[in-house]
This record gives C-alpha cells, sequence and structure tokens, in this order.
C-alpha cells in the first residue's frame, strides 16, 4: 500500500501517458526547454567533435602557461636523488624522510643516501592497528550507529598520512637506510594490503565490541587485543618483511670513501645522524580561509598511534605562511608540506600554473568558487605532500615562483614541481616549519588550547 501511495505521488499519469513530475523534478516542459538552451551550432559542434576524442586537459591547455616557470630560484636547498612512492599513499612518509635526508648528506658530508620507507611504513601501519583496536575498546559501550563508531569501522586503516605521524613514528622507532630495509612489491603497491588489514580490523573490531558487550572486562578485552595484533604483524611481516632490531652500516663520505664501520639500533642510527626533536621543534600551519585564522584545530582520532598526538595545527593567512617558509628556505630548510596537488597541475612539463588549464574558455562558462567555497563545497583539499625546496624572489622581495621535491620519482624539472605564487595562494594547504623561523606571536598563538574538530571533519 504504501509502495502504491509513493508511485502515485511520484508519478500521475496522465491521458497523454506521460509523468509529471512533482514540485522540484525535470518534467517535460523544463526537460524541452533546456534542450533548446543548447544551440548546438558551428562553434559548440567543433569543441563537442574535440571532446569526444580528446583529453580534456589536453584541449584546454591554456597559452598562457608556461611564462618565467624557469629553474632560476633566489634560494634554493639543494639535495641529491628523487624518491618514488610507486603505487602507495605514502606521500606523507616519502616527505618526512625526504627533508630529513637533505639535511643528514649535508651535514654529514654524505653521498646521495635513501631511508628505508618501508621499515617506517611497518610500524605506521602496526600502530594504526592499535589505534583502530583500541578505540573500540574505548567505545564499546557507544551504538554501533553512533557516529564516532561509524567513522571508525568506515575508516579502519589507511596508507595516507601527515607530519604528526613522521614525529611519532620515527621519534619512536628510529630511521635505517633503505639498503637494510628495500621495498616490496607490496610497500610499493598498497592498496591490496589495505584492503586486507581492513577486513581483518573490521571483525576483530566487532569481537571486541561482543566481548564487551558479553562483560568481559577491560583486562580481557587488552589481552584479546594482543592476539589480535599477532595476526595484524603477521601479514605485516609476510608483505612487507621483518624490521630490523639491529644493522650494520658502512658510512661512506661524499667520495665514496669509507669513514666507519658500526652496528645501530634504529634508533642509535636517527639520533646519531638526525637528532631532530620532531615533536617539539617543529609547528604545523593551515591555510583554511573556510575557518577562523589565528586559532589552533586539532582533528579527533586523526594520529598515527594511540599514544601520540593528534593533528594539531595553527590556521594562519596564506601571506603569514608564505614568510616563514621564504626564512626557513633563506637558511638552507626544506619543510613538509602539503597541496591539492592535481589541481592545473601539468604532469608533462612538471609544473602548476592557474594558467596551465582555460576550462572556462573550453566549456563557455565560469569555474569561479573561491579557497573557502571549495572547500566547504568538497572541491578541494590537501591530497599530496611533497617537500618545499626553493622560492624565487622579485626585486621587492616578493615571491613569484616555488619549487617542491615531489616522490613520483624522475621526470621533468628531474622530479621536480615548479609552481606560480597564485597557485600556491589557491593550493598550499599544509606547511611545517622548524620554530626557530616562526616569529615569536606566531609562536605564542601556536600554543592556545586547541579547538576540537571531529574525525570526519569535512576538510579531512
Amino acid at each position: 500500500m504504501k509502495k502504491l501511495i509513493f508511485s502515485t505521488l511520484l508519478c500521475t499519469v496522465a491521458a497523454t501517458g506521460f509523468c509529471v513530475s512533482p514540485k522540484g523534478g525535470i518534467d517535460d516542459a523544463m526537460m524541452s526547454r533546456l534542450r533548446e538552451s543548447y544551440k548546438n551550432d558551428a562553434n559548440d559542434k567543433a569543441i563537442s567533435n574535440a571532446l569526444r576524442g580528446t583529453d580534456i586537459d589536453i584541449l584546454a591547455i591554456g597559452a598562457d602557461a608556461k611564462n618565467n616557470l624557469d629553474d632560476n630560484f633566489t634560494y634554493r636547498v639543494k639535495s641529491k636523488g628523487i624518491t618514488n612512492q610507486k603505487s602507495s599513499g605514502r606521500c606523507w612518509l616519502f616527505t618526512g624522510l625526504n627533508f630529513l635526508r637533505s639535511q643528514i648528506m649535508a651535514e654529514h658530508d654524505m653521498p646521495m643516501i635513501e631511508f628505508s620507507e618501508n621499515y617506517n611504513f611497518f610500524y605506521d601501519q602496526f600502530e594504526k592497528a592499535n589505534l583502530f583496536l583500541q578505540a573500540m575498546i574505548d567505545t564499546a559501550k557507544e551504538p554501533e550507529e553512533s557516529r564516532t563508531v561509524e567513522w571508525l569501522f568506515a575508516h579502519p586503516i589507511q596508507d595516507g598520512g601527515q607530519f604528526t605521524g613522521i614525529a611519532d613514528n620515527l621519534s619512536k622507532y628510529g630511521i635505517v637506510p633503505k639498503s637494510v630495509m628495500v621495498e616490496t612489491y607490496t610497500s610499493s603497491n598498497t592498496s591490496k594490503l589495505r584492503r586486507m588489514l581492513s577486513r581483518r580490523l573490521r571483525e576483530d573490531g566487532l569481537k571486541l565490541r561482543r566481548m564487551a558487550a558479553d562483560g568481559a572486562n577491560e583486562k580481557t578485552l587488552l589481552k584479546e587485543k594482543e592476539v589480535m595484533l599477532q595476526g595484524v604483524y603477521r601479514m605485516l611481516a609476510l608483505t612487507l618483511g621483518v624490521p630490523p632490531t639491529e644493522f650494520t652500516w658502512t658510512r661512506k663520505d661524499k667520495n665514496g670513501n669509507v669513514v666507519s664501520r658500526k652496528t645501530y639500533t634504529p634508533q642509535e642510527f636517527y639520533k646519531e645522524f638526525a637528532g631532530n626533536d620532531l615533536k617539539n621543534d617543529y609547528v604545523m600551519f593551515m591555510n583554511d580561509p573556510s575557518r577562523e585564522y589565528y586559532k589552533v584545530y586539532e582533528i579527533d582520532y586523526d594520529r598515527h598511534t594511540y599514544d601520540g598526538r593528534n593533528w594539531t595545527y595553527l590556521n594562519l593567512p596564506i601571506e603569514d605562511i608564505k614568510k616563514m617558509a621564504i626564512e626557513s628556505l633563506k637558511n638552507n630548510q626544506m619543510m613538509y608540506s602539503s597541496w591539492d596537488s592535481g589541481k592545473f597541475l601539468n604532469r608533462a612539463d612538471a609544473t602548476a600554473d592557474l594558467n596551465n588549464y582555460d576550462y572556462d574558455s573550453l566549456f563557455g562558462m565560469t569555474f569561479g568558487m573561491n579557497k573557502a567555497d571549495r572547500i566547504r563545497t568538497k572541491d578541494s583539499a590537501s591530497t599530496h605532500a611533497m617537500t618545499l625546496v626553493a622560492v624565487d624572489l622579485d626585486d621587492n622581495g616578493k615571491p613569484v615562483k616555488w619549487m617542491v621535491e615531489n616522490s613520483w620519482g624522475p621526470g621533468a624539472n628531474d622530479g621536480h614541481v615548479i609552481m606560480t605564487d597564485d597557485w600556491v595562494n589557491e593550493y598550499l594547504f599544509r606547511l611545517v616549519v622548524n620554530k626557530k623561523f616562526v616569529p615569536a606571536d606566531i609562536l605564542k598563538m601556536a600554543n592556545q588550547k586547541p579547538i576540537q574538530l571531529p574525525a570526519w571533519d569535512p576538510l579531512f
């Protein structure tokens, strides 16, 4: 009966045999007007012929792009070697290790070195699994349909991340040279492992919740969680390898001469060659014009370890962020940064320029949302982390263009992306800066009590 009533409301059959749509729907009269609005004149036909057989971006390439996007920069931090994350979401990890290796090579007179992304990824996935399972215990009394529980089951684990994951992971587990724990097929192609781990964790999470509902105490639940983590460790060990707890490494100088041969733990290796206090000496900034500036925000459950720190940042106008970026580059320090990297990116020549593509002219309409509106409507968000390495300033000290070291392997610009300053204004989201390059007033703001945002916040 209900189905019949619903059908009657949706469609009243007239004598002519067509349906009359309820208010808000597309009826025949509207459809007729819409068809008539499309001129299909010679111009439309020419554009349509091109679009049907050609990639949109090829046809939208802007004639005004590529002006003054050379590789000359006022300040550039030198590095050696381009890394490749391949088919994985580990850009955050590659970026964090890349800014450290540049520092280490310079300070210790080393030749090109790369640190094992696989090593730190192993512990990242293991810690995230524990985070999820412990969250299942912590929220066991909440109904399954609660927003938090629903979100946890929807996102049990991921290979993506952000800077606090770098800080927590490296501070706890150290680093090792890539030769000590090399990449595997799975570390370079993470999607299948992510799906299998998600399936395993969801099943284990349900079991923990059901045990709690049946009266199991916290001690029993924690014991069961450890058994579950044994299974996670096995999955990771089988696909990524077993992380070393100790290794012997021969150090060479930039000329290839042997300097020393020592045995290290990963933590000892990090302390000797890096030593950065990633948890306390760096501040994360965000440019999100959809929210109030000069406020600190924290995203619940957006962390890499249960005992680590949630994603926390100070929201600032873009000009404030760029000033600190310039100061850091002046002092020869790269920075962790994240971007909405796919927008107006020409991958063939590795440039990011608002003039790269002219979609307005191609489609005869304006795509005119500002950054705040793009964020509010989920049209734009941070999608990719890269290492900020260079800036070019004009005669007045204003930035003209920037450059990042990417982790997509060698290619145009030797694996770097050159960006116009206008593009940076629109698509830079996060920047992590050493405190010594942060003005005192901004540093003070960064210490205010964070405004808590839920895990399901649209931007994250």
